[in-house]
């Protein structure tokens, strides 16, 4: 899917008096209009409690020209307007949130001054045209192309992330609106500080005769002012604005600022959907309290457009004010950049891992790669993008007969699974992966670490139930040394020797290796010794360190994770494998993790399955940061068709996770190149934790069922894949 990006914001209008009188404006006052220090105060604390990234200031030009407005400045201790807001900017990064300033045209000492406190700033040029100045910009010196141009680049001298754009339909030509998006083009190619420009059409607004512009923007959103809205007509200077207008400029600025947002504002028209079809990559700020500047026309809510853009094949994601190839020291002051690193790191962009780059998905690579998948063949990068990317409901049902058919060819019609139990001994951890819900500090009121006599009742309770294996892994506890990780084991098996013990991830003998000054392969003869019987290759996530490193820069690199896991097969130690996909990973880093499995497992074919893991976003830093919903059922058996494409024959069990996507889902997964149901598990911390509602646990009974609903065969099986007992459909019957 391609991104399509917008940002959680607050808009502050910090003053509406204004020097210019554009014809067009219905933001303005020329009367003395400024909030105090205690109405900024309660805002920005509203703004905090509605979960806002960004604060949006908005001002009039030039505020202070009005005596009222300069005494109350004095008042409140402020020899500028600018000093004023570089105030309120500070009161927003003490709580967290990232300014982005529209003060109108400035000096260089203004916006200097105002760099060192926001993550980003911004002017519209509006129209390169000075014959405007004649009409809709009559009596506004500041609007005169050059003074706006001139603020545009010194903003770039001083290196400030910067927002800019066009106004189109205030009676300027098709000519001179291309040639506004030249001169900024000429001006990005200088300093390279434009990180979007906006697309923004004229519409009419009705008169509010002094109406606040948040009241508005509240009435609108409650559906009181559409029809007076509508009813507008356009004034006589202005020009008609058709799709096909705003589809040329869209191909323009892409042509002319290929490395430049192109931003579309949703709640202006209807078209905003097409604009991102002709290649517009951004929303722009919806904000919670309204579009002060049309603040009759409501925005559109993220879920609704999600719900719109994705059958189509675009994924709405979450960004910052400043866009990530700015979120470096050359960019920000170190203040600004500490709230960044501190509160919003995971979108921080890391080698390669940032939102800006795009790539051409080759479609009419599809059917030749679904063919080739088809017959085992390893497919290139292209070809693995492409069918990652795909939404073409023919193309996507080809996918799924494909990877059926080489289900069916590698391992059969049986459905298999393994009665066994998981067991989590602690959940205090020290990573602190973005993606998680399970870990907690040691502090925390939810963090445990099982006795163990809590760990003994656990293993005896899976004997009952009929368990052959303990799946056992934890977080990354500060205190447990190689003891204490051989320990556990060693009680395991004093308790049960015939149970399987498949654990500790790659992640987990990673920290072994570190307290104990001991390489993976030393490790691991340890654990073995102790009991260990095979590994979990989770803590995979996606195999592409730029993705890592922005969910979890903490956690191992790709190498390292293959080190791991090669030195476990080498230990006589065979392991799964695993993908978390659905958040922020792009179709090309997924072909590069399946890309590093397959080679992996080529070299060793330790590998016994392949598990996918869609991503749990509701109780997760990345989902709260990102504004992430669940992958969709229709978009995650469709990940699982292409994985069971990408491995080819190389690794012959795939398995759904009823955990993540729900039993019925992974009972439709057994058409879409599944063969394996995975385990009964008894008890599931880590997606529970996370906010999965599909259960902790099944009967075998269950997944029998699942089976046989989808007119296969069942057995269960053991860790490595050895049957124990076959159900029949007809037997069942």
């Amino acid at each position: 899917m391609r991104r399509v990006t917008f940002s959680r914001n607050f808009t502050l209008s910090l003053s509406r008096t204004c020097r210019c009188y554009c014809k067009y404006c219905a933001f303005a006052t020329h009367r003395a209009h400024l909030y105090a220090p205690d109405e900024v105060e309660r805002m920005l604390d509203e703004a905090a409690r509605r979960g806002a990234k960004e604060l949006l200031v908005l001002t009039g030009e030039k505020p202070e020209v009005n005596p009222e407005v300069a005494r109350r400045l004095g008042d409140y201790g402020h020899e500028s307007f600018v000093d004023y807001a570089a105030w309120a900017c500070e009161r927003a990064l003490e709580r967290g949130m990232l300014p982005h300033t529209n003060l109108g045209v400035l000096g260089a000492d203004e916006l200097a001054r105002l760099r060192e406190v926001t993550a980003s700033q911004g002017l519209m040029l509006e129209s390169i045209s000075e014959r405007l100045m004649e009409t809709v910009h009559a009596g506004s010196p500041t609007k005169h192309p050059t003074r706006r141009l001139a603020t545009i680049r010194t903003a770039g001298e001083l290196r400030v992330p910067f927002t800019s754009g066009i106004l189109v339909g205030i009676g300027e030509t098709v000519e001179e609106r291309i040639a506004s998006l030249e001169a900024l083009a000429a001006v990005h190619s200088e300093h390279g500080h434009l990180q979007e420009v906006i697309l923004q059409n004229f519409v009419a607004h009705p008169r509010y005769y002094g109406t606040e512009p948040a009241e508005i923007a509240d009435a609108a959103q409650h559906g009181a002012l559409r029809a007076e809205a509508a009813e507008q007509r356009p004034p006589a200077w202005a020009s008609e604005i058709t799709l096909d207008d705003m589809r040329l400029l869209v191909r323009e600025c892409r042509r002319l600022m290929p490395d430049v947002g192109v931003q579309i504002p949703p709640n202006l028209s209807d078209w905003w959907l097409p604009l991102v079809r002709e290649g517009a990559t951004d929303l722009g700020g919806l904000s919670a309290n309204g579009d002060h500047i049309s603040p009759e026309h409501p925005f559109p809510s993220p879920h609704r457009m999600r719900k719109r853009l994705a059958p189509r094949g675009y994924a709405l994601t979450e960004r910052l004010c400043v866009y990530p190839q700015y979120m470096d020291s050359d960019w920000l002051e170190r203040g600004v950049l500490d709230v960044v690193k501190a509160r919003y790191w995971s979108f921080i962009p890391r080698r390669g891992s940032g939102r800006r780059t795009e790539r051409i998905i080759r479609r009419d690579l599809v059917p030749g790669a679904i063919a080739r998948g088809r017959d085992g063949e390893r497919l290139t990068e292209e070809e693995l993008t492409a069918i990652f990317a795909e939404t073409r409901p023919e193309a996507i049902e080809d996918l799924r007969q494909a990877a059926d058919e080489l289900r069916s060819e590698l391992a059969g019609e049986l459905v298999t699974f393994v009665v066994n139990r998981n067991v989590n001994v602690s959940n205090v951890c020290i990573v602190g992966c973005a993606f998680c819900g399970f870990g907690q500090g040691r502090r925390s009121p939810d963090a445990y670490e099982h006795s163990r006599a809590e760990f003994t009742r656990r293993i005896e309770e899976a004997i009952a139930f009929g368990a052959t294996e303990i799946c056992m892994q934890s977080g990354i506890h500060p205190d447990w040394g190689l003891a204490d990780y051989e320990g556990w084991l060693g009680l395991a098996k004093e308790i049960a020797p015939q149970l399987h013990l498949h654990a500790y991830s790659p992640m987990e003998v990673d920290h072994m290796c570190r307290i104990s000054g001991l390489s993976p392969r030393a490790v691991f003869d340890r654990l073995r010794d102790a009991g260990l019987d095979s590994t979990p290759g989770t803590a995979a996530e996606v195999l592409h360190d730029g993705v890592r490193e922005r969910i979890s820069p903490n956690k191992l690199p790709v190498a390292r994770w293959v080190e791991i896991i090669e030195a476990s097969h080498a230990a006589g130690l065979r392991s799964t494998s695993t993908v978390m996909f659905g958040h922020v990973e792009e179709p090309w880093e997924l072909a590069e993790h399946m890309r590093v499995v397959r080679a992996l497992q080529e070299r060793t074919g330790g590998i016994t399955e392949f598990v996918p893991l869609s991503f749990i976003p509701y109780h997760t830093m990345l989902g709260r940061t990102h504004g992430l919903e669940e992958i969709s059922r229709e978009e995650n058996l469709k990940h699982t068709a292409v994985f069971r494409l990408a491995l080819g024959p190389t690794v012959t069990n795939l398995q759904a996770s009823w955990v993540k996507m729900g039993l019925d889902a992974a009972t439709e997964a057994l058409r879409w190149g599944v063969n394996d149901l995975g385990g009964t598990l008894m008890e599931e911390s880590i997606s529970r934790m996370a906010g999965s509602q599909h259960g902790v646990r099944l009967e075998p009974e269950e997944l029998i069922g699942a089976a046989h609903a989808a007119g296969r065969p069942a057995a269960e099986r053991t860790t490595l894949y050895e049957l124990r007992a076959r159900h029949d459909v007809a037997a069942a019957a």
